[in-house]
């Protein structure tokens, strides 16, 4: 290729990329705060648990009561947002970062569990809106937005969750580490503030026709899927390295550390592909990928061999649910989208639920080299059976 065509076409993607940077400021903004919250907390919840004196069954018990919270709020999301409007987003990300500060500061569990609950339907509440307005910017803009702006997530949870331990390592107690972050939440409120009116694209039309229910469920299913192949990754993989190939501690975090790696390079990389390969198939390719990365991190006889597995499923799941919720988003009517995104986005969630006793139980039973293999198992029919039936029951006008 010539060099100036070279330099005009690395030149068109720079503004393609900023231009796409502005079309979803505002969800993008959301989608940082949720990413720079969590890994702060997660970060730091060795001397939170401390300070609170809980034990690891208690503390893993006031994890799931508080997903229930972000659970009903991913419900009642489209709700909230009827109600407060323009104020939804910074509504909740003032839940987040009020809640993660409370936390930080509590001594004991009541308040702590009722602080939690709020970050986390602050939480649940952001994570149903940026992904119903990315998919009507989408919408309005044909444009491809959901990749970029979850693997913008996934980098911010990443440089968080650096910085939040070079806090630690400094010094610093919860309380001013989350008062930091409350400060960057209250600019990414500012930014975040308004409806996307100003994006330069003509607003969406009312659409006739409705989507089936069941096309809703099998998104769901296939985003509950990417969830928890991505937990069981991230949750697993230290102690499958270092209990199972005799690993250090060092090399056990690499594993996990690579794959939210992979994952933010997957879907900023995504956001490219999936302009020229249609969605049904970028999902049955990623899930296949993940699959295959995941099987070959099971049967792994050697770290390196492990790491090289774990990458690859990380690539490959990191696109799935981005763009799964795009696809709803484009099949639905503008006035169903954000139920329909909240209804996914529920279904998606309950991974949460069901990964860590489907992961424990089988380990428990059969070794953790089983447990890996049920999940790339389960990527696998996934792929070959609710993928295709995304075309028989999507639209109908």
């Amino acid at each position: 290729m010539p060099l100036g065509n070279c330099a005009a076409l690395c030149h068109g993607s720079f503004m393609g990329l900023k231009h796409d940077l502005y079309l979803s400021r505002k969800p993008l903004a959301g989608f940082v705060v949720i990413g720079l919250a969590w890994a702060s907390f997660f970060a730091q919840m060795p001397v939170i648990k401390a300070n609170l004196g809980a034990s690891d069954d208690m503390f893993g018990g006031i994890l799931l009561v508080a997903a229930l919270g972000a659970l009903a709020a991913m419900w009642l999301a489209p709700l909230a947002d009827r109600l407060a409007g323009a104020f939804s987003l910074p509504l909740g990300a003032a839940l987040v970062g009020a809640g993660f500060f409370w936390g930080g500061a509590s001594s004991n569990l009541v308040t702590f569990i009722i602080a939690l609950m709020m970050a986390t339907a602050g939480s649940g509440i952001i994570d149903v809106l940026v992904n119903a307005r990315i998919a009507g910017i989408e919408a309005r803009s044909k444009r491809n937005l959901m990749n970029l702006n979850h693997g913008l997530y996934s980098f911010a949870y990443a440089g968080s969750a650096l910085l939040t331990g070079a806090a630690r390592e400094a010094g610093w107690a919860p309380t001013q580490v989350f008062s930091v972050l409350g400060v960057a939440v209250l600019v990414l409120c500012c930014v975040m503030y308004g409806r996307d009116t100003d994006t330069g694209i003509e607003p969406e039309t009312s659409s006739e026709g409705t989507v089936s229910v069941v096309f809703v469920w099998l998104i769901g299913g296939i985003v509950m899927m990417a969830f928890l192949a991505e937990t069981a990754s991230e949750s697993w993989s230290a102690l499958h390295i270092e209990r199972t190939l005799n690993g250090g501690a060092g090399e056990g975090a690499l594993g996990p550390a690579l794959l939210g790696l992979t994952m933010g390079i997957g879907r900023l990389s995504g956001h490219i592909v999936s302009r020229y390969v249609a969605d049904r198939v970028l999902i049955a390719v990623a899930l296949v990928m993940s699959g295959c990365g995941i099987a070959l991190a099971a049967s792994a006889q050697t770290i390196l061999m492990a790491y090289a597995g774990f990458a690859l499923g990380g690539l490959g799941i990191s696109v799935v649910a981005p763009v799964a919720l795009a696809l709803l988003g484009r099949s639905v009517p503008a006035e169903a989208r954000m139920a329909a995104i909240s209804r996914a986005s529920v279904i998606g969630y309950s991974a949460y639920f069901l990964g860590p006793p489907l992961m424990g139980f089988v380990s428990e039973g059969l070794g953790l080299r089983a447990a890996f293999y049920v999940v790339a198992g389960l990527l696998i029919v996934v792929a070959i059976t609710l993928v295709p039936l995304l075309t028989r029951h999507g639209r109908r006008v």
